[in-house]
């Protein structure tokens, strides 16, 4: 049957050992549980869930209109199907830091192996857009002390992301990031760096974990993975690449349904029936239930 066959302990540990070995993580953002599970399948050891990417599953900008429920939700619905580690965006823990601690607690039990809060002032902005602004660092400092009272696994990997560079400058997101670890942070996520040379003193200012968003069309360069290996990044973040490659093809797919009026030259370009049914488990399912059916009880019951 499709499920996880791992408990969320053990879902965190993988994660924290993994990161402690040196080596690059590669972690693509799924859309979905079904992308999630095409990402376990192709070999990748991690999952990303995006707050950009569930928003704009629901038809709303990246803006701060999700909920901490409806962000959990997604988020179990996820870890239920494949036994890699998930992290989800957690924007600013939804509120104050009462409300972060509940985050926290909320997301530990969908079965994540950690999140990231950041420091951005609620409602907060895409990333990588123009107009953010940053709460003070004392404020950011409370919300990361919260989550780390309200953690009840110290497994969850608990992520401060800040977004000073843009507003600050990158002296002072570097200053910020050495509070947040002060306050409890396991990992930093140092967001929209203008160049391989920031994200080298990143690297040498800050000694933990340390997370790359390589997202497209944003602020910064897209640095190829030996790059980030180079430069002693510990986890490179794909969180849109999915949903842009999805929407693109579908975009094209149905401007040529419209001028064609059928889909026969889209079928080249189509996963074909067999292949969901390996990532769903068709046969799985099949086999549990004929030996339900069939099973019949002993002589006497």
């Amino acid at each position: 049957m499709l499920h996880t066959r791992t408990t969320p302990a053990q879902r965190r540990r993988a994660l924290r050992e993994r990161l402690s070995t040196g080596r690059l993580l590669t972690v693509p953002g799924a859309l979905n549980p079904l992308t999630a599970r095409l990402v376990q399948d192709l070999g990748f050891e991690a999952a990303y869930l995006s707050g950009a990417v569930l928003a704009a599953d629901l038809g709303l900008p990246d803006i701060g209109l999700t909920t901490a429920t409806e962000v959990a939700a997604r988020a179990q619905q996820t870890t239920r199907v494949t036994d890699l580690p998930v992290l989800v965006d957690a924007d600013t823990g939804f509120g104050g830091p009462l409300n972060a601690a509940r985050t926290v607690q909320l997301m530990e039990d969908a079965g994540l192996a950690g999140l990231h809060l950041e420091d951005q002032v609620a409602p907060k902005r895409c990333g990588h857009l123009d107009g953010k602004t940053v709460v003070p660092r004392e404020e950011m400092a409370r919300r990361l002390r919260a989550a780390v009272d309200a953690r009840r696994d110290p497994g969850f990997l608990l992520m401060a992301r800040t977004d000073a560079r843009a507003v600050e400058g990158l002296a002072a997101a570097i200053d910020r990031a050495k509070a947040y670890v002060d306050a409890g942070a396991d990992a930093v996520f140092p967001e929209a760096l203008a160049g391989e040379a920031e994200f080298e003193a990143f690297r040498k200012a800050v000694d933990v974990p340390l997370l790359a968003n390589m997202t497209e069309f944003g602020k910064g360069p897209l640095l190829d993975a030996r790059t980030l290996q180079d430069l002693g990044y510990d986890i490179a973040l794909y969180p849109v690449t999915l949903l842009r490659l999805a929407m693109g093809a579908m975009e094209d797919g149905l401007r040529t349904l419209a001028a064609d009026g059928t889909q026969a030259a889209l079928l080249p370009r189509m996963q074909t029936r067999s292949r969901p049914y390996e990532l769903l488990g068709y046969a799985d399912y099949t086999a549990f239930d004929t030996a339900v059916l069939d099973a019949t009880l002993p002589p006497g019951s």
